[in-house]
């Protein structure tokens, strides 16, 4: 009965602001923060990491494919697999770095957007996203989607793992998400994402948007930083969490 609430924050970028990440920092257990590739900078970075650690939150990295025009969120080719396992090192490497100025360290990773959805499916990029998170510190987590490659990928490689459910998107058949292009990707009402969190951990299943039942554990749920409905949303999954007897907690005393 013990679950961690997570969200994607510092997604931000110089000029430009996105996102409640303040409020989402007081009601949340572990933020997952962007490393410079689809957003965030220096500035931004130290500014939620500071923001992580007033609201004892636990301080992750949020790496992507390098897509500052597109948000992280286009299928990029051309790079190798042995390029790609760089640049996720690098961008755990640089929140590493602006953590260890706040005096904080870097618990868990999780992988941002079209690289996400990608390591889902793909066991070769899902391995090369574990083998660059095991060399950098082979005591962090690795946040996967059950029953996928990710969860393959940290199993064969030794890593800690927690099993992520999504609070405000849906589920195609085959366990992954359904892609933001498609007009039931997201679910916007607070109340509805609530009590169908509540259902995923009671039943330990999903539901595609074709009805049908996925089996998985789960360890933590996420809500999206940039939903326009983030506030209310984890503010409602926090309280029906709370209601339902379970425990919050955050990666920084996960113990798999």
């Amino acid at each position: 009965m013990k679950i961690d609430l997570n969200s994607d924050l510092g997604e931000s970028w110089g000029a430009y602001a996105k996102g409640e990440d303040d409020d989402v920092l007081k009601i949340i257990t572990s933020a997952n923060i962007a490393c410079g590739y689809h957003a965030g900078d220096p500035l931004i970075m130290t500014e939620t990491v500071k923001t992580a650690i007033e609201n004892n939150v636990s301080i992750g990295a949020h790496p992507s494919f390098m897509d500052l025009q597109g948000f992280g969120r286009r299928r990029l080719i051309g790079d190798s697999i042995a390029e790609i396992e760089r640049q996720i090192a690098y961008q755990i490497g640089a929140l590493q770095g602006i953590a260890a100025t706040c005096d904080a360290s870097v618990t868990h990773v999780k992988c941002h957007g079209a690289l996400g959805n990608i390591i889902a499916e793909d066991q070769e990029m899902a391995d090369a996203v574990a083998k660059a998170v095991k060399s950098v510190d082979s005591n962090l987590t690795l946040v996967v989607m059950p029953n996928m490659a990710t969860e393959r990928a940290a199993d064969r490689h030794g890593l800690r793992m927690a099993k992520e459910i999504y609070a405000d998107r849906n589920y195609l058949d085959n366990g992954n998400l359904v892609p933001r292009s498609e007009p039931q990707a997201i679910i916007h009402d607070a109340e509805q994402a609530a009590a169908r969190v509540i259902q995923m951990l009671h039943e330990k299943t999903i539901t595609s948007i074709s009805g049908q039942k996925i089996s998985m554990d789960v360890d933590t749920v996420c809500v999206h930083g940039d939903n326009p409905a983030a506030v209310d949303m984890a503010k409602k999954i926090r309280d029906i969490l709370v209601d339902n007897g379970f425990e919050l907690y955050g990666f920084n005393q996960f113990v798999d």
